[in-house]
């Protein structure tokens, strides 16, 4: 590592270190040795670009600060957080907690993506709305869908509305034709 660098970092540390800490109470998937080393990356490309020669210590820590919670944003953004009290299952409704110790269980109807996108096939969505359907299920961000099909994420949050009204459409089809 470059001796220039280590000093720089020496004389940052302990503000960055409070920088770390103090965003890391928002978000418990993260620690605070997580953040500082994606601060230090950050901070070690910018050196190496030489865009750190002219700045303050001050200017570059409030760039840290901001890199950090877009880092944070972004990554909150693709993280499904889901309670283990929470009930899954229509019919016979169970806790996610349950399933999950279950090893020989089978997982309640409806949990499995690959049959849900089957019966979507089924319904008659269009290519778009499965494409949709399928990156959401992936957990990515409207923004990225929109990337990988080249289209606004505008129009993702459209095709994301339809799609709504169609699931719900067949779900109220599927406990008709349950019930009779």
């Amino acid at each position: 590592m470059n001796k220039d660098f280590e000093d720089f970092i020496g004389r940052l540390t302990p503000t960055l270190r409070k920088i770390t800490h103090k965003l890391n109470g928002h978000f418990s998937f993260f620690d605070d040795d997580d953040l500082f080393q994606e601060a230090l990356t950050h901070l070690w490309v910018l050196f190496q670009e030489g865009r750190l020669d002219d700045k303050t210590d001050s200017y570059i820590l409030q760039g840290c600060y901001f890199h950090l919670k877009n880092f944070l944003r972004r990554t909150k953004d693709k993280a499904k957080l889901v309670s283990l009290n929470e009930l899954i299952g229509e019919e016979d409704p169970h806790f996610l907690e349950e399933v999950l110790a279950c090893k020989d269980a089978a997982p309640p109807e409806g949990m499995d993506a690959a049959l849900l996108m089957e019966k979507a096939k089924a319904s008659g969505l269009t290519e778009r709305e499965m494409a949709v359907l399928s990156f959401t299920l992936d957990g990515l961000t409207v923004r990225e869908i929109g990337q990988r099909l080249g289209i606004s994420h505008v129009m993702v949050v459209k095709i994301r509305k339809r799609l709504k009204v169609k699931c719900r459409i067949l779900k109220e089809n599927h406990k008709e034709g349950y019930q009779n």
